[in-house]
């Protein structure tokens, strides 16, 4: 008997008795699949081919058995049980090399990373902050920092009866036990303005509410020096303290002695008339509004006293100098102008009210004509104590790159921004405007004394100026037809500061205190005398002048004059265009410094300049409501 083959060829039924019992099995079977009817081996005879032996498996073949392939159903997919098995032994392995290591990571308490170490110049500023301290009258408070320092000048301006509370305070200018109140606004100002570019940075490097301090302990003393409760006013002092040229009587010159042994009459000085003076100060108070405009109270008191002196300084009959024929102030810090006065101050107010009359007059073409501040000539592009034309250009250069005002304003503006940019190229060692030493340094006081005080204001400058072009996406400026990128500037900028700071051919830094080698016969009465409680006579102190001897107290953050135009310093005590330090000249020197620091970062803070500056032009009306038919 035979039986169909549905996968060909012939099955020969081995036993013709079980053919009913097949018959009943394929009945049972018939809707299983016919290939399995070939699982009983038992039934058949013969040998298989190997095309058949490849189709049927013997359930009796232990050898099949043991090769035979176990699959597992997961639900959504058929595997291979071994590859299912290797792959959850990669997975585990896989876990243990990679997820169990994150894992304790993540729960690990974490640290906070180490603040990346401060430059050269974030270091200096750190000193060069400490002068302000060095350099305070009055009461000092117990955090002042300066051991050998004390209170002092605790009756100065006793003489003026209509100044409640004195002149207390202040700052002391240089070497001397004087306060001129001219240069140390103008200190303030540039404080202010570092502060204001630069907060970032000052915080950073934790010397912010140290800036604002110093600032404040100088604005607190300018407001005493007229009635700032009052609209207005007819007179201010400029001066506490001093001496005349010739004179014999005891004073702030012709004694050697600590401020803290002062028992000489210290003079004001009256002043009824100088748009200059008021004209700084009024700079200085406006700036320091901007600067503590998180203090409501005491920024709206410094914005009262900025518009008092401001209201004296624009007052036609006081249109005058206020150093004119005054023998205590003429011979040391003469005024050439007041109109550099009026844009420099005007720009401050600006910013501080927000009241257009303020950019109106520092934009009238009038004010830079009478100021010379766009002539071509050297003594132009030299910011100082006494001429405040460039710095008042860059910032108005400001208004011109942020604000964008327009018309009436572009025309003055865009030549502040024109003759800023010639001022830096005037910076460039490519074009010679200026002579240089042999050593690397711009000769801006054209070879006299005190060179360095005017090459910190031109690193500020040319550093902030840097900024605001980068800040506004400009990759340069043009010195002619020639394209200039930022990083020459840039470089000026450093290459000054690295010198000041020792890379010079003394191999001194001349900042007190900083680097190995640095100026230790600084001409300077606090700082020569020793603090031993013994009290020293007004001639009693010369033996510590004429000493050979180095300063008993070493004056921190001090910027000495300087060397001269062959790079030679001479560390004299006696000779004090070299060895003396000035408040104009180490606000500049801070305000540098910060600027090039990068350790808090780069760049300026764009916009809180211009917090009460209300928008310039309407507001866009919203647009119209959807049309509906």
């Amino acid at each position: 008997m035979y039986a169909a083959n549905h996968w060909g060829g012939s099955l020969e039924i081995a036993n013709e008795n079980d053919h009913e019992d097949q018959n009943r099995r394929n009945k049972n079977m018939e809707d299983m699949d016919k290939a399995s009817l070939y699982n009983t081996q038992s039934q058949y005879s013969g040998t298989l081919d190997e095309t058949q032996q490849s189709w049927l498996l013997d359930p009796n073949d232990a050898s099949r058995k043991k090769n035979k392939t176990r699959y597992v159903d997961l639900g959504c997919i058929v595997v291979k049980r071994k590859a299912l098995k290797w792959t959850l032994i990669a997975v585990f392995v896989a876990f243990l090399v990679i997820g169990l290591p994150i894992i304790i990571t993540k729960s690990l308490p974490k640290h906070k990373s180490r603040p990346p170490p401060p430059d050269q110049y974030a270091e200096a500023l750190n000193k060069a902050l400490l002068f302000f301290n060095a350099q305070k009258s009055g009461k000092l408070p117990k955090n002042n920092g300066i051991k050998w320092r004390g209170n002092s000048g605790l009756k100065d301006g006793s003489d003026a009866t209509d100044v409640k509370g004195g002149l207390v305070g202040g700052y002391y200018d240089a070497g001397d036990n004087t306060k001129f109140n001219f240069p140390m606004s103008f200190a303030m100002t540039m404080l202010s303005w570092s502060v204001i570019e630069y907060e970032h940075k000052y915080k950073f490097v934790k010397e912010y509410d140290h800036a604002r301090d110093l600032i404040k302990w100088g604005t607190d003393y300018l407001l005493r020096t007229f009635n700032s409760s009052s609209s207005k006013i007819d007179h201010m002092y400029g001066q506490v303290g001093g001496s005349q040229n010739g004179s014999a009587t005891p004073d702030d010159h012709t004694c050697w002695q600590r401020p803290e042994d002062m028992d000489y009459k210290r003079p004001t000085q009256l002043i009824t008339a100088g748009a200059d003076l008021a004209g700084e100060m009024a700079a200085a108070l406006a700036s320091a509004s901007i600067v503590f405009r998180n203090d409501v109270a005491y920024s709206k008191k410094l914005v009262q006293g900025a518009a008092t002196v401001w209201t004296f300084a624009r007052d036609s009959g006081k249109r005058s100098r206020y150093c004119r024929g005054n023998l205590f102030i003429e011979p040391y810090y003469n005024s050439t102008g007041y109109y550099d006065e009026y844009m420099w101050g005007g720009a401050w107010m600006y910013y501080a009210t927000g009241n257009i009359s303020y950019l109106s007059l520092a934009t009238n073409q009038g004010i830079p004509r009478h100021a010379k501040s766009l002539m071509d000539i050297p003594s132009q592009r030299v910011l100082s104590w006494d001429n405040k034309s460039p710095a008042a250009m860059l910032l108005l250069t400001r208004i011109r790159l942020f604000l964008n005002p327009g018309y009436p304003y572009e025309s003055m503006l865009s030549s502040y921004h024109n003759a800023t940019s010639l001022t830096m190229c005037s910076y460039l060692h490519q074009y010679q405007y200026f002579n240089w030493t042999k050593g690397g340094l711009i000769q801006l006081s054209r070879g006299q004394a005190q060179n360095l005080q005017y090459v910190v204001n031109a690193v500020f400058l040319a550093s902030v100026y840097a900024d605001y072009l980068d800040a506004s996406d400009l990759p340069g400026w043009k010195c002619g037809s020639a394209f200039i990128p930022l990083d020459k500037l840039r470089e000026f900028a450093t290459s000054q500061m690295d010198y000041i700071l020792g890379k010079n051919p003394m191999n001194m830094s001349y900042v007190v205190g900083y680097g190995k080698k640095y100026p230790t016969h600084v001409h300077h009465r606090g700082a020569s005398i020793p603090d031993n409680n013994v009290r020293y006579s007004c001639k009693g102190g010369f033996q510590w002048l004429s000493s050979g001897k180095a300063n008993p107290n070493i004056i921190t953050g001090a910027m000495v004059g300087g060397p001269d135009r062959f790079d030679k310093y001479r560390d004299v005590r006696r000779n004090y265009s070299y060895t003396e330090p000035t408040l104009a000249g180490n606000a500049g020197l801070v305000a540098a410094l910060v600027s090039l620091t990068a350790t808090g970062g780069n760049g300026i803070d764009k916009n809180s300049i211009f917090t009460a500056i209300p928008p310039l032009y309407p507001t866009a009306p919203p647009p119209p409501p959807p049309w509906k038919p």
